[in-house]
């Protein structure tokens, strides 16, 4: 990935919070012209999954946010921002399993802990900046590698 790829498109979707109905809206849309561009089903799988738990994370944790996704021949990047409560302990949200989401979140059949470990394994990098009070910001990258 270098400052020169030719960037072939670039999204902007808002991502609102509660909003179960209309959740994972952002990812289809984004796997669809992943789609139509013509990428590898297995590089839109993992696009695909990547931005879903993310997308998920903005609306149960992040009080909804704004997600930019630019995509290039070799990658696509997805920048997930929100103004929620922030990540207290990066590490131990992370691990597989633990997960702040309410009752009420679980009942609906969220919050089981796997977002970020699952955003992980999917993407080539992933880098998180968090800070309590403020927000959060991930920034995915999957490559076509």
């Amino acid at each position: 990935m270098t400052e020169f790829d030719q960037c072939l498109l670039k999204q902007r979707y808002d991502v609102s919070a509660d909003d179960f109905l209309s959740a994972g809206a952002a990812s289809a849309s984004v796997k669809k012209t992943l789609k139509q561009l013509g990428f590898p089903p297995d590089f839109i799988r993992r696009a695909s999954i990547a931005m879903y738990e993310g997308e998920i994370n903005m609306v149960i944790h992040g009080e909804g946010g704004v997600a930019d996704v630019e995509i290039t021949e070799d990658y696509v990047k997805i920048t997930l921002t929100d103004q929620g409560p922030g990540i207290k302990d990066i590490d131990l949200a992370m691990q597989e399993g633990f997960s702040t989401a309410s009752d009420t979140v679980r009942e609906l059949g969220f919050g089981a802990g796997m977002g970020l470990p699952n955003i992980k394994k999917q993407s080539d990098d992933l880098q998180i900046n968090s800070e309590v009070g403020v927000g959060t910001t991930l920034v995915i990258t999957i490559c076509m590698t």
